[in-house]
């Protein structure tokens, strides 16, 4: 999925070409002689207008529109992206030196323009995920040097300006009023020049881009939430590349055009400890006992999933090794105690209809429960559209799909903002001083190694309050045409287009 998730910003301004900087045209090979326009399929429509704060951060890292300092490379390490290199000139202090690129508005990267947006996000009303639990200050040191301070010492601050939350966009993005705009503020080699609501947006080559001229003319982009709408798009010939096909769709298309990509994807029953039926531990510990998720993996994933092992599954490849044992977990409810103490009261079990195995799961999870005792209604519906009330603690348990490593590449990030007291993407309302001091405990650690230990650790500490009871780790299937070449098959999701993809 990377906040301002609590209100829907306005709709973006389509802003006005500047007469040379794109290239526009239709599908099909260009009079160039480079290939013609993408039409990509995406599931999970804007929520807040392709706002970086927002979960559409990934949209502007997939399709190339935006870019950060620094950009997460294959094995997990940060690479240069706007920034050529970097030092730390101490525990708390980073100095990136930038290269030479130029906004898609004309105006150029200069460290004054770094400073601006960094400054952005961090006063944010909601600040992006990847900054919950960290302070940036940054200063422009000359035209090409930007010097950023911590509070405390961060040790993974390149891998941090990685995610698509900290793209670096012309000065002209940002509103007065607090909304931020990537149409046409952005440095990659794709540039959105129109958005219409939640439906379609066009992209146009930007030939000044600093890593070489795309070989694709264009991109148009048209949200599908419906995954055997999606499918059927790409079976038609309707579009070239469409993410995510749900299991039940993947063995229908042709073996050549799907694509099974481990990935660091985990689906869980989160649950609302703050409010409601759940805030009682033995209650959430009876629910962890009712749930089986092996039971998906072939009945709802079609064999397109591994049975959950904790938060990190097996594309995460240094977890297993370091797994700590979960203890001190409350007792769970007999299923006389569960009908005592819930009351007459219902379960208001939510999930969203974006990823299609999801509706299914929570109906398996609802028989699940309620042999236990537990009285369940569903809510299903379109993502979009219960977010605010999933941050409101308005539902007592949510069947989630959550890319582990998606906002830096380093765990501890995604810890921080889903579990910690402050979190701001914590939808189970955790507060808890252990599992607090075990995330804070891995973010201090430098060393690689021992940092992954902590991470486990922390995960145990989670685990331990039954917030959150992992069910599947999935293998994403991504559909695309015979007639596509270079499409990324991204672990983390977070890529999918770059300069290289193109139509044969």
């Amino acid at each position: 999925m990377r906040t301002t998730f609590r209100s829907l910003l306005a709709a973006l301004a389509v802003t006005p070409l500047l007469a040379g900087c794109f290239a526009t045209g239709d599908s099909g090979s260009s009079p160039d002689g480079q290939a013609g326009r993408l039409r990509v399929a995406l599931a999970v429509p804007p929520v807040q207008a392709l706002s970086p704060y927002s979960n559409d951060a990934t949209v502007l890292s997939k399709l190339s529109v935006a870019e950060g300092l620094t950009a997460l490379g294959k094995d997990g390490a940060a690479t240069p992206a706007l920034a050529s290199s970097w030092t730390r000139r101490n525990a708390t202090t980073w100095v990136f030196e930038l290269r030479k690129a130029t906004f898609q508005d004309g105006s150029q990267v200069t460290a004054e323009s770094v400073v601006n947006a960094l400054d952005h996000a961090n006063a944010a009303k909601t600040k992006p995920r990847v900054l919950s639990d960290v302070t940036l200050t940054a200063q422009a040191e000359d035209a090409d040097t930007v010097t950023i301070s911590t509070k405390s010492p961060d040790p993974v601050l390149p891998l941090r300006l990685a995610s698509p939350a900290l793209a670096i966009l012309a000065t002209k993005a940002y509103a007065t009023d607090g909304t931020v705009s990537p149409v046409g503020t952005g440095t990659g080699p794709f540039a959105i020049t129109k958005l219409t609501g939640k439906t379609a947006a066009t992209l146009d080559r930007f030939d000044g881009y600093w890593g070489g001229r795309a070989k694709a003319s264009g991109i148009d982009v048209t949200w599908i939430a419906d995954g055997t709408a999606r499918a059927n798009a790409l079976r038609s010939g309707e579009v070239d590349i469409a993410e995510w096909i749900p299991t039940a769709q993947a063995k229908l298309l042709d073996q050549a055009t799907r694509h099974e990509v481990p990935s660091v994807r985990t689906d869980s029953l989160v649950l609302n400890t703050g409010s409601g039926i759940f805030a009682d531990p033995s209650l959430r510990a009876a629910a962890r006992e009712a749930v089986d998720g092996s039971a998906l993996v072939d009945s709802v994933f079609g064999g397109y999933a591994d049975p959950a092992q904790g938060l990190f599954g097996p594309a995460v490849s240094w977890a297993a090794d370091k797994r700590v044992a979960v203890t001190g977990r409350a007792t769970a409810a007999t299923p006389a105690q569960v009908g005592s103490k819930t009351n007459g009261r219902t379960v208001r079990l939510a999930t969203y209809t974006n990823r299609a195995e999801l509706p299914e799961a929570a109906t398996v999870l609802q028989q699940q429960l309620e042999k236990a005792g537990f009285r369940v209604r569903q809510d299903v519906r379109e993502y979009t559209q219960m977010e605010a009330d999933l941050l409101a603690g308005r539902y007592d348990a949510l069947v989630f799909s959550r890319v582990t490593l998606l906002d830096t590449g380093d765990a501890v990030a995604y810890l921080a903002s889903d579990f910690t007291s402050n979190g701001v993407y914590n939808i189970a309302g955790l507060k808890d001083a252990k599992v607090d001091q075990a995330i804070a405990t891995a973010a201090k650690e430098g060393d690689t190694a021992k940092r992954q230990q902590e991470i486990m650790r922390a995960e145990a500490e989670i685990l331990r309050t039954d917030a959150v009871v992992p069910l599947v780790h999935e293998k994403v299937v991504q559909g695309i045409s015979t007639d596509v070449e270079g499409v990324l098959l991204d672990p983390r999701e977070r890529s999918l287009i770059d300069v290289d993809t193109h139509l044969k």
